[in-house]
């Protein structure tokens, strides 16, 4: 069972206390954007195998949005942060470097 730190109510969760959100880090296109952006925001994902930072709501917590690094092979959980957050904190992308040396890095 996957089991997440909820960084705002301090405490671990396991997955049915949350909602996945999907992927984190999107350049969200709305409104003036051209269609193929707009196109791509909603239907193209990255779903890599590996390393992959996902959103995810501590629906039956706090109720609040936060963010996680996680390996999508073998739900290794390498760090969550707040939502707030616009790009993964250093201490986590050190955590994905010391155990998977090859990784390149957020897309």
């Amino acid at each position: 069972m996957l089991t997440l730190h909820c960084p705002y109510c301090d405490i671990q969760t396991d997955e049915t206390e949350l909602t996945p959100g999907g992927e984190a880090h999107l350049t969200r296109h709305g409104p003036g954007s051209s269609d193929g952006d707009f196109h791509d925001y909603l239907f193209s994902r990255a779903n890599p195998r590996g390393v992959h930072f996902e959103r995810w709501r501590h629906a039956y917590g706090c109720g609040k949005w936060f963010l996680a690094a996680r390996d999508t092979q073998t739900l290794e959980v390498f760090g969550t942060y707040p939502a707030q957050t616009t790009e993964p904190p250093q201490y986590i992308v050190e955590a994905i470097r010391v155990k998977r040396p090859g990784w390149r890095g957020p897309a």
